[in-house]
């Protein structure tokens, strides 16, 4: 049940009203940006809701229960502020999002219809379909640590206990294939896999700040990442790039002298252990 103003039941109440949609998105950069299907700019609460968006939504349904309530938000790419590149890259992936039932007339009535998270953003040519999902989904996300074999820390991170700073290496894109193919140089020192499953982060270029995960490291300075780059690679773009961790303990024993701090559990019992009989 929504609370209204006292204000805001009447005009709701009085069968002529003047209502309208909006979208307020908050990114995980902490970027926000607001939308509204109304013919000109609204602004509350500190955000500004552009008119003419192109955004539509299907329709709003809420459950008592602890069911997901999804619903799809759809929009073709009128805005200057939606990017198609930031889109493909992840950048609005998990964003917050907040639907609001203005009176455009008086923007101090108002009230939040819902509250959740983007999911899955599919692009077709000049338009995009965002799934919003409702804070119950957060219900089925894994919480806690899982008994296995693998570490589940992240690479240099507090778990981890390495210095990134120690790991990392610069390089600069000589040529590139597909978006997802290059050749660099400053990496020749390193041998082949090294930075296999390691994170590139672009530091120039069309790409810069972005993040992509390295498939393969090939000796001389050729990587493969594992998905094309949203926007063109150029030779003389810059980046720099993390060594690969397949989180497992003879890696990270081995490679990185890092043993005493992995974070799975390398001596559990496999399936063989399970079917095995006594002899």
């Amino acid at each position: 049940m929504k609370n209204l103003s006292a204000g805001f039941a009447a005009h709701v109440a009085s069968g002529t009203t003047t209502l309208a949609w909006c979208w307020k998105l908050t990114r995980r950069d902490g970027i926000t940006l607001g939308f509204t299907e109304h013919d000109r700019d609204l602004s509350f609460g500190g955000t500004t809701y552009e008119a003419a968006g192109g955004f539509t939504a299907s329709a709003l349904e809420s459950t008592s229960g602890l069911n997901i309530d999804n619903l799809d938000v759809t929009g073709a790419l009128s805005s200057a502020r939606l990017d198609e590149g930031d889109l493909a890259a992840g950048i609005y992936d998990d964003a917050e999002i907040e639907i609001w039932r203005v009176n455009w007339e008086d923007v101090d009535q108002r009230v939040l219809m819902r509250k959740g998270n983007l999911g899955e953003v599919s692009r077709s040519g000049a338009s995009f379909t965002a799934e919003l999902r409702g804070l119950a989904h957060r219900l089925n996300q894994p919480t806690g640590r899982l008994y296995q074999y693998g570490c589940d820390a992240d690479f240099c991170d507090a778990r981890c206990g390495l210095d990134g700073g120690d790991w990392t290496a610069a390089g600069t894109v000589e040529s590139t294939s597909g978006n997802r193919e290059i050749a660099s140089t400053g990496l020749g020192a390193y041998a082949a896999a090294y930075f296999t499953r390691g994170k590139l982060t672009f530091t120039s270029g069309a790409n810069a700040g972005e993040v992509m995960e390295v498939k393969d490291h090939k000796a001389g300075g050729g990587l493969e990442l594992w998905r094309a780059m949203t926007r063109d690679i150029a030779p003389g773009d810059t980046f720099t790039v993390m060594a690969g961790c397949d989180k497992q303990y003879a890696t990270c024993a081995q490679k990185f002298g890092n043993g005493e701090n992995f974070r799975g559990f390398p001596h559990m019992p496999g399936s063989d252990f399970v079917i095995a009989s006594a002899e």
